[in-house]
């Protein structure tokens, strides 16, 4: 299972993203990952660094991480825009891009709203999803962020990679049954028992937010990965 973490982005500034990214290295994780949020998650007055710029920078730093958002959420920007997003960033760094999508919800509607972003339908944004997979999937891994069953559906049948976002070991396991899934979260009480169960359920990626302890990977690492 290979190991990766969020970049702290709700900043003014790159220095703490690009601090964590050289310890997290350091430390032997295979994947550094963005938030794509217009602001923190019902905090309208905070900032947020841009992914893919964010991601290009560290992936120039460091020549062998693979990188990606967590997740790119369509209809922010036009598919062809985005499209292109992942495709520079491909060229940056080249077979270390992650293509992680997401439709969004009712909980970052309100971010399409400040900037009179027209929030789509579920079934439009579906639908945008697998358009941009169908000009990405030849270049680089898909992910799908773990939705609804209507959602999951479409994952599988474009062939992605559906990623869970703190969910339990259990579901892991139940996800794995229909093809690969990938965990994502924040870091629990219990880290090492937790992420040695989401192994063995069969995650092929585990993915921690910003306020993990890089040195805690690595011992578990050492201590519990085959």
């Amino acid at each position: 299972m290979k190991l990766g973490v969020l970049l702290p982005t709700f900043r003014n500034g790159a220095a703490d993203a690009f601090s964590f990214a050289a310890q997290a290295v350091d430390a032997g994780v295979d994947g550094l990952f963005a938030y794509d949020h217009l602001w923190p998650m019902g905090s309208p007055t905070r900032p947020s660094l841009a992914p893919f710029s964010l991601l290009a920078a560290v992936a120039r730093r460091h020549n062998e991480v693979i990188v990606g958002p967590l997740v790119a959420r369509v209809g922010l920007v036009g598919t062809p825009h985005l499209v292109e997003e992942f495709l520079t960033l491909e060229r940056v760094a080249p077979g270390r891009v992650i293509c992680a999508l997401g439709s969004g919800d009712k909980l970052s509607a309100a971010e399409n709203e400040a900037y009179d972003i027209p929030m789509r339908s579920a079934n439009e944004r579906r639908a945008l999803m697998a358009e941009t997979v169908r000009e990405l999937q030849d270049r680089m891994p898909v992910w799908f962020g773990a939705g609804s069953d209507e959602t999951n559906r479409v994952a599988r049948e474009v062939g992605a990679t559906i990623n869970l976002w703190d969910a339990s070991p259990e579901r892991v396991r139940e996800m794995t049954t229909s093809g690969e899934v990938s965990w994502a979260g924040s870091v629990p009480k219990d880290f090492a028992t937790t992420l040695s169960a989401v192994r063995d359920a069969g995650a092929t990626w585990a993915i921690f937010a910003p306020d993990v302890d890089v040195d805690a990977l690595r011992q578990w690492r050492e201590e519990h990965d085959e």
